[in-house]
């Protein structure tokens, strides 16, 4: 058994090691990650884009099935790897390894579980969750395959994020992105080789997962790397609970994510298939602009939650700040670059079809007009959800993608039709930025003292 000597290289590097440059060693993988994690969704988008519009919208409304899994994968890999953050933080080495294994083998059976229920269920879901007569088809081809990878599919997001709060992102990094490139070549192969259609699309996606979570299965056997083992396994209220805590703001923003996906489909409906296709695109688009922040973040999480356990608050303030001006630049450079481009972005992935490019660009430039915002907003987010404040950041996940979100498409498409729907996403992030500056102010606030405390002691 390891010993709390045990990883104190890592802990000096985490804790002295100047925090810009200890945030960009780790956000480049994390970043890559993500980016890669997202491109699943839009290679098979693109690729499914040749089979015509209502394929492309099939996929579109399987996707909040895809957001679900990666929902509580993240809430397990969250839930687990904030405490495991922490832990390491106090060098508190037994209790790292049984919430690494119970996060993991918890998520396991959680992605049993949605296999089972999605499987037989499937053709009342595909409806349910938007899908036009004509969409259904391919809807329910694409996520009778998928959800036979769900167990593997869950559990390799929580590999990745305990990964990465163990400061050991690199690993993850190539585990991802090695059945991201596994996807590109295998999607296209039974698509157009193997005539599988949107069937083919979830097929070339699930091995490439399968070879994802077997690389960071063994990437947990490498290094200082906490090692996953059946007899650590700890599912009781203290551990549980703990990833309940830490988890449920992932849980909340990708899982409100998935709800917000299904009420922009079915709103959508009246409009055609057209719509469904072209909302679908902007938000596979979107996702991978905002990936690259998130990615950023995730970087940050692993320094915030180490220096917070080892009492080093003033770090984790010049951390988190350093990452909201490096994150508000970037995305300011995307969006001007995204809306000047914005036809030709989403023409590639509607192969040409005018109506659904048409709808599509305009959606996509109203939301670039605020995704500058998302810099703020996503880590302050990740900021108290990892110094362990899971209501404030539940609160904020909730916002983005329910609490506003979510009403603001349904009244938007009954007063304004298509245009509200369009327009519900800009409405939703700025509510949410006043909301995350509210919430900031007071844990700064709480920072603030915890340092004056501890420079008393001092």
């Amino acid at each position: 058994m390891k010993t709390q000597t045990d990883g104190k290289e890592k802990f000096i590097r985490m804790t002295t090691e100047p925090v810009e440059k200890l945030i960009c060693s780790l956000a480049i993988p994390t970043i890559i990650s993500m980016l890669v994690t997202s491109f699943y969704n839009m290679a098979d988008t693109y690729f499914v884009g040749s089979l015509g519009k209502s394929a492309v919208g099939g996929v579109g409304v399987a996707f909040p099935v895809m957001a679900v899994i990666q929902a509580f994968g993240f809430f397990f890999g969250h839930g687990s790897g904030n405490y495991m953050g922490r832990e390491l933080g106090k060098q508190n080495i037994e209790h790292v390894e049984r919430m690494s294994a119970t996060g993991f083998f918890c998520s396991i059976i959680f992605g049993l579980f949605v296999a089972v229920f999605g499987l037989l269920f499937c053709d009342e879901l595909v409806y349910f969750l938007g899908a036009t007569p004509t969409i259904a088809p391919y809807a329910k081809d694409y996520l009778s395959v998928i959800l036979i990878a769900a167990p593997y599919m869950t559990a390799a997001f929580v590999l990745n994020n305990q990964l990465r709060f163990q400061g050991s992102a690199l690993y993850g990094m190539v585990g991802i992105a090695t059945g991201a490139v596994t996807n590109l070549f295998l999607t296209p192969l039974f698509i157009f080789v193997f005539d599988l259609g949107t069937a083919g699309a979830a097929l070339g996606t699930i091995i490439s997962q399968l070879l994802s979570f077997c690389l960071l299965l063994a990437a947990t056997f490498r290094g200082e790397n906490i090692r996953i083992k059946i007899k650590n396994f700890t599912p009781n209220r203290y551990y549980l609970g703990e990833i309940v805590a830490g988890g449920t703001p992932s849980l909340l923003r990708q899982g409100l994510a998935s709800m917000a996906t299904t009420c922009l489909n079915t709103s959508a409906r009246p409009f055609g298939d057209e719509a469904i296709a072209a909302m679908s695109i902007v938000t596979r688009v979107m996702m991978f602009g905002n990936s690259a922040v998130i990615g950023f973040g995730q970087g940050f999480q692993p320094v915030c939650s180490f220096n917070y356990g080892a009492e080093k608050y003033d770090r984790v303030k010049k951390a988190f700040w350093f990452c909201v001006k490096s994150c508000f630049i970037f995305l300011v450079i995307v969006s001007i670059v995204s809306i000047t481009n914005a036809e030709w972005i989403i023409n590639r992935f509607s192969r040409g079809d005018m109506s659904v490019t048409d709808i599509g660009a305009m959606a996509f430039r109203l939301q670039c007009l605020t995704m500058p915002l998302n810099a703020f907003i996503v880590l302050v987010n990740m900021f108290t959800q990892t110094i362990r404040m899971p209501v404030r950041a539940s609160i904020i996940a909730a916002s983005r993608q329910g609490i506003i979100f979510i009403p603001a498409v349904i009244i938007g498409s009954r007063i304004w039709k298509l245009n509200g729907i369009m327009a519900a996403q800009p409405i939703s992030d700025i509510c949410t930025l006043v909301i995350s500056i509210i919430i900031v102010s007071g844990v700064f606030k709480t920072l603030n003292k915890q340092i004056q405390k501890t420079d008393i002691s001092k």
